[in-house]
């Protein structure tokens, strides 16, 4: 990633290349959202960097986690910092999702995520199993077997961390598998969420949903227009059609 690549990506998120870790994830979570419409628009995701720089930075959209952690990892790189790509099986209601499931992020002993919706607004230290407490709630880790990481938020395990680290391409086969399997979450519903600065905003379909200060505001959209709107508005994409899941 050049350094012209670098100050747009960083103008994007409204960060410099000097802010910490910190600051550099919750500045991404404000700046772009998590989003999977590309799935339902008939828009192929490819892990290429540079469409991924153009989806992302240049159209100024959102994605999933093997997107928006993958491009992360590469602005983290090229601001000098020693990254590590790491697998994870995400929680489902009873039982945990295939391997290469989630992407996520490791700097030294901090895990970074900005590919999860709701979660952490800050890293999570690698190397506690105290609780952190963070303005999206309480995190744990816990050890798992074969060495790997259980993530909790709230009490809740929300995925199993691997340690070993992983190329970005070794994730294509599953994003794949998630944007064309009809067993993938990610092909039976549409989401489009973003941090903000008290809460969160989330538009599910023609659901709009404000959360502020853990209090939560449900509005239904009626018509194409409407929808539209609420995308520009929120979330910044300027879609020429709605999104609609495919039957």
């Amino acid at each position: 990633m050049d350094q012209s690549t670098v100050d747009k990506y960083l103008a994007r998120i409204g960060a410099e290349a000097g802010d910490p870790l910190p600051v550099l994830q919750e500045r991404h979570l404000l700046a772009i959202p998590f989003e999977n419409l590309a799935i339902h628009l008939g828009e192929p995701i490819s892990l290429d960097l540079d469409a991924l720089m153009d989806k992302v930075i240049t159209r100024r959209r959102g994605g999933f986690c093997y997107e928006l952690n993958g491009l992360f990892a590469a602005l983290l790189t090229a601001l000098g910092h020693p990254v590590r790509l790491l697998a994870a099986r995400v929680y489902g209601q009873d039982r945990l999702g295939p391997p290469l499931d989630h992407l996520a992020l490791a700097v030294g002993d901090l895990l970074l995520d900005v590919g999860f919706g709701r979660f952490s607004r800050y890293p999570l230290r690698l190397d506690s199993f105290a609780e952190q407490q963070d303005p999206s709630g309480v995190f744990q880790l816990a050890e798992a077997e074969h060495g790997d990481i259980d993530v909790l938020q709230n009490g809740v395990p929300q995925y199993r961390l691997e340690t070993r680290p992983r190329e970005l391409t070794e994730f294509a086969a599953m994003c794949w598998w998630q944007q064309n399997s009809p067993d993938s979450g990610f092909t039976k519903s549409l989401t489009c969420s973003r941090l903000t600065a008290d809460g969160r905003v989330t538009l599910s379909g023609t659901r709009l949903i404000h959360t502020v200060e853990g209090q939560r505001t449900e509005q239904e959209l009626h018509g194409d227009t409407a929808v539209l709107a609420a995308y520009r508005e929120h979330f910044g994409f300027d879609l020429d059609r709605v999104p609609v899941v495919r039957s």
